[in-house]
């Protein structure tokens, strides 16, 4: 890949999930036209903020939170829902910095997580084969032909969400709504009850008793911006290319190009493909990048890819998110993170352990089973330190809401359960109740292996 980049060089690349039965490509390249004319939705400075937190991740001086929704949807878009995903981070971020004595990256899934890799291009209900929900910002849910064809208006909808998304979300992030003082407001309704609910008010009334004694001392939010306001990013994956080119500009700054559609984009384990569109891209956008890892990932490609995202080795630019499964973690990842140990790469390592951890039941939900998701995470706390590395953050799919979409948790989700409160569009997340049982969890190995973690850190 020495040969020129350009944000339309993708386009000679095999791209795989990318649809291409538009009924009307000419409509579809005049949405990408018409997108290439709007705003930026994210400051390129802002990326590289947000790359230079991501280096101290890397170094282990900091810990990384994404999480978010699995696909943002048209129908669920209200400020409601994006108030309360903010504050579950908030909790979790909280816990964190409390337990590990260091800064946490906050960084959403939100303000463009709308389309899905999907296994199959169709779905076939009753003897009628329709093309497969692909997210919103590509057809609709509804099991009609007119619904299921693509539609690129779409992707102007899905850009004034994200816009009108991003806004309320520097409001809550800079407006006071993130101050310390407000530790104890965060607290979602459904969740104050529970076990976790209670663990974390104690916590909450601790910061409140330390907030107290600083302002005796004259710290205050006035005082120390930092108290009352935070940097909150957002991500989602690089799929839909023709959005992503539209979305990319030269920064006035640097002379470089960034896609202002996020701060942080990543790439799929499903378009990870050496000489695939999704590789191409990424490699010429400033953003930092994920790449999820998965089992079918050998150490050898693994160091292709970093050679191709990463060619000067920066801090901050690469974050490899692993999703290998409960069941496969143990063997697969000692073997990436040896690759990457001994080529020196500067990395970040975060764990995604969701999408290993996914069946369906008996009656026709697609769930996850909350012990597996905490199984890998124990795993990959457990294995990276072994191997020299920094177990540097996780990656997960949750909201705000009181769904029933994964199996267990403090709140007890049996399969009984999940028809109740079922609303994600594509897979399970997360509640807000199980999100704050696995930031605690998080905070235990944070806690425990403080010293563990500054040694190897170190080296």
């Amino acid at each position: 890949m020495s040969q020129a980049w350009t944000p339309s060089s993708w386009r000679a690349r095999p791209a795989r999930h990318i649809p291409t039965d538009y009924p009307d490509r000419a409509a579809l390249d005049g949405v990408e036209a018409i997108l290439r004319g709007y705003p930026p939705l994210v400051f390129a400075g802002e990326a590289r903020n947000l790359k230079a937190a991501l280096g101290k991740v890397s170094r282990g001086e900091a810990f990384l939170l994404q999480g978010g929704d699995c696909a943002e949807s048209f129908k669920e878009f209200h400020p409601d829902i994006i108030r309360d995903t903010f504050r579950s981070l908030m909790q979790m971020a909280v816990v964190l910095t409390y337990a590990g004595a260091k800064p946490v990256v906050k960084l959403g899934r939100i303000a463009g997580q709308f389309a899905k890799p999907r296994s199959d291009t169709t779905e076939t209900r009753d003897g009628l084969t329709l093309p497969a929900y692909r997210g919103d910002n590509i057809n609709g849910m509804e099991f009609t032909a007119a619904a299921r064809t693509p539609d690129p208006d779409r992707l102007l909808r899905a850009y004034a969400q994200s816009a009108a998304t991003l806004n309320l979300i520097r409001a809550f992030a800079n407006g006071g709504y993130a101050d310390l003082h407000n530790v104890h407001r965060w607290t979602l309704g459904f969740v104050a009850g529970s076990s976790q609910g209670k663990r974390y008010a104690e916590l909450a009334d601790r910061i409140t008793e330390s907030l107290d004694f600083m302002a005796a001392c004259g710290i205050t939010p006035e005082s120390s911006p930092a108290m009352r306001q935070v940097d909150v990013y957002t991500s989602h994956e690089a799929l839909l290319l023709g959005y992503e080119e539209a979305m990319t500009r030269v920064d006035s700054t640097s002379g470089q190009y960034y896609d202002t559609s996020a701060h942080f984009l990543w790439i799929g384990d499903r378009t990870r493909q050496l000489d695939g569109a999704h590789v191409e891209f990424a490699r010429g956008v400033k953003n930092p990048i994920g790449l999820k890892c998965g089992p079918s990932l050998s150490p050898d490609d693994l160091l292709r890819l970093i050679d191709i995202l990463d060619p000067l080795n920066e801090a901050g630019r690469l974050t490899l998110i692993t999703r290998f499964g409960a069941d496969k973690a143990a063997a697969g990842l000692p073997l990436l993170v040896r690759a990457v140990q001994r080529a020196g790469r500067a990395v970040v390592w975060s764990c995604d352990p969701m999408h290993g951890n996914t069946h369906v039941t008996a009656g026709g939900f697609k769930t996850r089973p909350f012990d597996r998701i905490l199984a890998e995470v124990r795993t990959f706390m457990e294995i990276l330190p072994s191997e020299g590395a920094y177990p540097g953050g996780v990656h997960v799919e949750m909201t705000g809401q009181d769904v029933t979409e994964c199996l267990g948790g403090a709140m007890a989700v049996n399969e009984e359960d999940l028809s109740s409160r079922y609303h994600t569009h594509c897979d399970p997340r997360l509640n807000g109740a199980q999100a704050l049982d696995l930031a605690f969890l998080l905070a235990e190995g944070l806690r425990t292996d403080r010293g563990a973690l500054r040694s190897v850190a170190a080296r």
